[in-house]
Order: C-alpha cells, then sequence, then structure tokens
C-alpha cells in the first residue's frame, strides 16, 4: 500500500468505512481503467491519480457518510458517467444491486467492461434517456435509493430521477457549491414527483483546495403520478419551476 492508498484507507476509517485489500486493489484497477480508456473516450478530466482517489473515489463514498448503505438493497445511479458514485459504492458495499443508466453508449461500454474487471456481480448497465427508463415497468417506483452526480440543477434531477425511487425509498441529489437557490428553485417539482426534502449535507473534500461538496437527500412520499416524466428532453428544455 502506497501513500495515496493509505491516506485514502485512513480518510475512510474516519468515517467508519473499512476496505480489505481486495477492495483497495478494486479501486487501484478502477483507476487505471479509468485513465486507460479516457484516452479513447472523454470519460473525465480528473487523471492524476491522487485526485482521482479524492474527487472521484472518496467523493462518491461521501453517500454512505450520510445514509445507512448496510440497510439499502437497490440502487440506481443516473447519468452515471464513468461510475461515480455508484461503481465505488458496489466495491465497498458488494450487496447492492446497483442499475447505471447513462444516454451515451459509449461510457455503457466502459462501464460493461469495467464490471467485468473488477469482477462485480449484481450490476445491470442499461444505455438510454432516464425519462424513457423509469417508463418502464421494472424500473418505475423500484429503488431504495437513486444518485446523481453533478448531472443537472435540481428541479431538472427531480423529475429525472424521483420517478425511479420506490415510495419511502431516496435520492441523493450530489452538488458542488452552494445549493440553496436550487432547493429553493425545485420546491414545485418535489411537490408534482411526490418528494419531500429531507437535509442538505454540506462537507469538504480533503484535499489541498477548498472543495465544497453537498449532498441534497430527498424522500419519496407516493408513487409517480402518471404524467411523469414527461417526454425525454422536456425536463431539461422546460422544467418543473414556478
Amino acid at each position: 500500500m502506497d501513500f495515496i492508498q493509505t491516506q485514502f484507507t485512513d480518510r475512510l476509517k474516519q468515517k467508519n468505512i473499512m476496505l480489505s485489500d481486495d477492495q483497495l486493489s478494486q479501486f487501484e484497477t478502477y483507476y487505471k481503467e479509468l485513465v486507460e480508456w479516457n484516452e479513447k473516450m472523454n470519460l473525465t478530466g480528473i487523471t492524476e491519480r491522487e485526485q482521482v482517489y479524492v474527487k472521484h473515489f472518496y467523493d462518491s463514498l461521501s453517500v454512505a457518510f450520510f445514509v445507512p448503505m448496510e440497510e439499502q438493497r437497490c440502487l440506481a445511479d443516473i447519468g452515471s458517467g464513468a461510475g461515480f458514485p455508484s461503481i465505488p459504492l458496489k466495491i465497498v458495499f458488494p450487496h447492492l444491486q446497483v442499475t447505471i443508466v447513462d444516454s451515451l453508449n459509449k461510457r455503457i461500454q466502459f462501464l460493461n467492461h469495467l464490471t467485468e474487471r473488477l469482477n462485480l456481480s449484481d450490476v445491470q448497465c442499461i444505455h438510454g434517456r432516464a425519462e424513457d427508463i423509469a417508463r418502464t415497468p421494472e424500473h418505475r417506483d423500484h429503488y431504495d435509493i437513486v444518485t446523481a452526480r453533478a448531472v443537472a440543477r435540481l428541479a431538472v434531477l427531480n423529475e429525472f430521477c424521483l420517478p425511479f425511487v420506490k415510495a419511502n425509498g431516496h435520492f441523493i441529489a450530489m452538488k458542488g457549491s452552494e445549493v440553496g437557490e436550487e432547493v429553493q428553485e425545485a420546491a414545485f417539482s418535489l411537490k408534482e414527483l411526490k418528494g419531500t426534502l429531507v437535509q442538505t449535507h454540506s462537507f469538504e473534500l480533503p484535499d489541498q483546495e477548498v472543495s465544497k461538496r453537498h449532498l441534497v437527500i430527498i424522500r419519496k412520499t407516493a408513487a409517480t403520478p402518471a404524467k411523469y416524466p414527461r417526454k425525454a428532453g422536456t425536463p431539461l428544455k422546460s422544467p418543473l419551476v414556478r
């Protein structure tokens, strides 16, 4: 274990997350595959090893700082990109049944390759628009927890993600800087999509920069109304705001 991995494991221990040698090896394989594939396609602008461990891996696992992941059974990650936060969460909590939805097939090809290289079971990678996938019976109102990391403004994300969440399940929106304005703007979409704001958590990444992060936790109160989500492209063009 080198300095970067030691720092990574020590920081997680402070959050009561313990990594085995096998899990640490999976993260290192993840890093190498990410950098290799990033030369062929645009997966991330962050490729320096220490930064990947902090700004991608540690940041992804921040969900577990505030949500009891041992109690979650199935997770959907919407607009996952290179697999954040779902793949790091799956590595650390292997009991999770993970579904990843992304609109770019090249990213899905990377994620399928990655899950095979990491020997991860119960991971389904789906190519499609969230608005379309959320209307299929097997995914609608189904998941204990749904995540989205820096995909769109919260009023839009609610329509992308809440239809996947089962009643009394949770949607976790992972955000960067201040989110107060977004949360206010999203009030109407929450009402329409049967969501209620539980809490917003803020923390800083353990790096030399001041990297502020926010997790917006939303609980689903009832089944998704039949008219939502609207057809693909509409939530972005015409968000549910008043």
